[in-house]
């Protein structure tokens, strides 16, 4: 039998009519016995073959909790979609009896003035109640209470996700923030590899305990939520009252959410929500907020599983080779670099890197002093490029104070500071005559004297030399001494420019993400497809140098959490793949307009390229490279042959 016991006047619970013959009523209760059915008798009539005469009953239980009891006299009384036999009602929920609908509301404010001064009418025990369409005010000011902390939850959980690095880290901030917005006693994290119906990965939580070393979980929820590529949910479970459950029925979950987390098209898990508080079930607006959250969880799972992979898999080829170095690739090109570092570390011979422009020599440089004997002592660099003749032999051997104009005092050169350690002399191509033969003596003595001395400094140092030129071509022309050319090659490595290891592109890309994302302190967590193509198709004239630039351009001026295409240089993005690129779009229209010009200055100029630059006010070599990037060699010699 139901109580009465008095409302708190801050409450103004009703049950609002949104389907079927009920649609458009408010109808309120005031703290007693509301009975629903076919018959006239009940407090509640509704005109409806299918539902019984006497149906269910809504009681308040306490005075700010109402009880829905199911009569059991025929039909079904559901409780968001689910059939209760009793269940207590929270703001939000959906009843359902036959055809009619309504959802339960106990916010208290009046409806919006100006519509014809209705209001929800209070049932009164034993009397009828006639239906009156009011303006929802408190129901339209509900939901927008619900959208504000939604967006609430989400933005914390975004911030605190971005604070974190791990996949352990990440699923563990979402779930504390979701706790925050839905009433889960529990929850977890399930990630899927493809190969086994078990997760690959599981983060668990418990709402009073924190991390959990496992999750309770309904199977079948589970995997129809993966399967299916939907949100799942399911409230008003009733508890196992078996013997075999024992004390543990009161633990049992009564609300199930599950949502899929979905990354860049792929189905990666699932996350797993229940409630054992059967007072506080999960509604649409949960689900709904879940499903956001799942969203962001995939993205930010995806970019931390990639940078863990890129992480090991650097650490397996260092363990590999045993090496310590900053270099991103495990193509076969790469491999090779590797082993000559392993096999040339250990020693104390010279080693001259060749290789073009931006490929990385100094890093090779570095990895050969970082895995030999001299590691703890200095690596010092020099460009013998950048500097005048003057100030690259006081940069290499130092000066006496008084030694030349603006010698103000003495100074040490690298090769005396880097005693017991090593020199890197960068694009030693470049290096004058006269500094050439006084680097021979060093070579050779293992001595030198400060420009403007007289005193022998001996050091004993390690050259690593560098060039992007070719010393053979320059040793013809007089240019560099034979002498010291040998001397230098030693042990020799030739660079593989980028275009020559397009594998290892994929790596070097999200290492260079990962970089400059953290570096503009903004969050990336991939690269589109379309974007990928583009750097993968691009020939790299300034190798790794160059892509590193193109992605730290792409992640300033981006503005979405994924690299797109058209965030890519000019001249990168032109290098996508025809039929890549959606029909119509801004760029493609572009890239015509330029095959037109291009195909049109090569015709006036009667297939001179030289002639064609000149009438578009380009280089030849850009031209060429245009031609080549647009696939405009067959057309142009179709041109020609017409």
């Amino acid at each position: 039998m139901c109580k009465n016991p008095p409302m708190h006047p801050a409450f103004n619970p009703r049950l609002v009519g949104i389907a079927g013959p009920v649609e458009g009523g408010v109808f309120g209760l005031a703290g007693h016995d509301v009975s629903i059915g076919r018959d006239p008798s009940n407090h509640l009539p509704i005109d409806d073959p299918s539902i019984a005469a006497r149906q269910c009953r809504i009681c308040a239980r306490g005075g700010d909790k109402f009880e829905i009891e199911d009569l059991g006299s025929g039909g079904a009384t559901l409780v968001n979609g689910l059939p209760v036999t009793e269940r207590i009602l929270i703001h939000g929920d959906e009843v359902r009896v036959g055809e009619s609908r309504f959802v339960f509301w106990m916010w208290n404010a009046e409806p919006a003035p100006g519509v014809d001064g209705a209001r929800p009418c209070v049932l009164n025990e034993g009397k009828d109640c006639s239906f009156r369409i009011a303006a929802l005010a408190p129901e339209r000011a509900a939901a927008e209470s619900q959208a504000r902390c939604s967006l609430s939850a989400l933005l914390r959980i975004g911030a605190g996700i971005q604070l974190a690095r791990s996949a352990e880290e990440i699923a563990q901030q979402l779930l504390e923030g979701i706790f925050e917005a839905i009433p889960a006693t529990s929850g977890g994290i399930l990630l899927f590899d493809g190969r086994s119906l078990e997760p690959s990965f599981a983060a668990c939580r418990d709402r009073d305990a924190g991390p959990a070393a496992e999750a309770r979980s309904y199977r079948a929820i589970v995997d129809r939520a993966r399967r299916e590529l939907t949100g799942i949910l399911a409230a008003g479970i009733l508890p196992d009252q078996s013997e075999a459950a024992g004390d543990g029925a009161a633990q049992q979950p009564r609300s199930v959410l599950a949502v899929p987390i979905v990354a860049l098209g792929r189905t990666l898990g699932v996350m797993y929500l229940d409630s054992a508080v059967p007072g506080a079930p999960f509604h649409a607006d949960h689900l709904e907020l879940a499903g956001a959250s799942g969203a962001i969880l995939g993205l930010a799972l995806e970019n931390a599983r990639r940078l863990e992979w890129l992480q090991l898999e650097n650490h397996r080829l260092q363990e590999a080779s045993g090496l310590h170095h900053e270099m991103v690739g495990g193509s076969p090109r790469m491999r090779e670099v590797y082993q000559f570092v392993s096999k040339v570390a250990p020693t104390d011979s010279t080693v001259l890197i060749s290789g073009e422009s931006g490929t990385g020599k100094e890093l090779v440089a570095r990895a050969i002093h970082r895995n030999s004997q001299r590691a703890e002592m200095p690596f010092l660099a020099v460009n013998c490029a950048s500097l005048s003749e003057t100030l690259l032999e006081s940069e290499l051997f130092g000066h006496e104070k008084g030694a030349f104009t603006g010698a103000y005092a003495q100074k040490r050169g690298k090769l005396e500071l880097a005693d017991r350690g090593t020199v890197f002399l960068d694009e030693v191509g470049e290096m004058p005559p006269a500094c050439q033969a006084r680097l021979l003596r060093v070579i050779q003595e293992r001595e030198f004297e400060r420009v403007g001395g007289t005193r022998a400094i001996r050091s004993d140092i390690r050259l690593i030399a560098a060039t992007n030129r070719d010393l053979k071509a320059a040793i013809d022309r007089g240019a560099f001494r034979t002498d010291l050319y040998h001397r230098l090659n030693v042990v020799s490595l030739t660079m593989p420019p980028l275009r020559d290891r397009r594998e290892d592109i994929p790596l070097l890309a999200s290492f260079f993400v990962a970089r400059h994302g953290k570096k503009a302190r903004r969050r990336v967590t991939g690269m589109a497809r379309e974007a990928l193509a583009c750097l993968q198709a691009f020939d790299w004239p300034g190798n790794v140098r160059e892509l590193e630039n193109a992605i730290e351009r792409a992640v300033v001026l981006g503005a979405t959490e994924l690299i797109l295409a058209e965030d890519l240089p000019e001249a990168v993005f032109e290098s996508l793949p025809t039929g890549t690129r959606p029909a119509g779009s801004y760029h493609e229209t572009v890239r015509g307009e330029k095959a037109r010009a291009i195909i049109a200055a090569i015709e006036q100029a009667g297939g001179s390229f030289t002639e064609a630059a000149k009438l578009l006010g380009i280089h030849p070599n850009y031209l060429h490279r245009l031609v080549r990037n647009l696939n405009l060699r067959g057309a142009i010699s179709n041109a020609a042959g017409g």
